[in-house]
C-alpha cells in the first residue's frame, strides 16, 4: 500500500471558501443534521468530476477477482461475468482471464464505468451479488497515475488482494 501522505490533496472546501456558518439542527431522526438546500445538485451527479477521465478508458474500473485454482471460485466468477454481460449491456467488460495479468494477483475480469449513473447503478449490485469474491474498483484519472489509482484512490470490496505495483513504478520510468 503506498502512503497517503505522500501525495498532495486540494482543500475539501475548494469553492466554499467563507460560506455561512452550517446550523446543527438536526433532523426529524434526531441524529442527523439540516443541510442549507438551494435548489442545485451537485453536477458530479451528472458527470465524474476532475481529475477523473471522461474518456476512452473511463472513470472506473473494477476488476472482480477469482482463484484460478478454485474450481468453485471458478464457476462462480463465469457465471458473475455472464450476468454482468446480460445485465448490463452497456459497460464495457473485458474478457475472462484464467491466469493473473498485469498488477493482479489472481485472475479476474475488468467492467469499465464511464458516467456516474453507470457507477451508481452497478456498484451496489455488485456489493449484493459478488459472492465470495474480491473487487477492487479504482479509477482513472487523466495524470494516470497508475499506481495511486490502484493503492491510495482504490476501493475494496472483500478481501484486499496484494497488488504488484514495480509495474507501474517500471512504466512511469520509462514515460520520463
Amino acid at each position: 500500500m503506498s502512503d497517503p501522505f505522500a501525495y498532495k490533496y486540494p482543500s475539501p472546501l475548494e469553492g466554499y471558501e467563507n460560506p455561512e456558518p452550517l446550523s446543527e439542527e438536526r433532523n426529524e431522526d434526531g441524529k442527523s443534521l439540516k443541510n442549507p438546500q438551494h435548489g442545485v445538485l451537485s453536477k458530479a451527479y451528472d458527470e465524474f468530476p476532475d481529475p477523473l477521465s471522461k474518456g476512452r478508458e473511463g472513470g472506473f474500473d473494477i476488476h472482480i477477482y477469482h482463484f484460478q485454482n478454485n474450481p468453485e471460485q471458478v464457476k462462480f466468477a463465469q457465471a458473475l461475468h455472464e450476468r454482468i454481460r446480460r445485465e448490463f449491456p452497456e459497460l464495457r467488460i473485458y474478457r475472462f482471464w484464467d491466469r493473473p495479468i498485469g498488477p493482479h494477483p489472481v485472475a479476474m475480469f475488468e467492467v469499465n464505468l464511464f458516467t456516474p449513473a453507470q457507477f451508481g447503478a452497478f456498484v451496489p449490485w455488485l456489493v449484493i451479488n459478488r459472492g465470495p469474491l474480491s473487487a477492487l474498483l479504482h479509477p482513472n484519472t487523466v495524470e494516470s497515475e497508475d499506481e495511486r489509482n490502484h493503492t491510495q484512490r482504490a476501493t475494496w470490496l472483500g478481501d484486499r488482494l496484494p497488488l504488484d505495483t514495480s509495474l507501474f513504478k517500471k512504466r512511469d520510468s520509462q514515460l520520463n
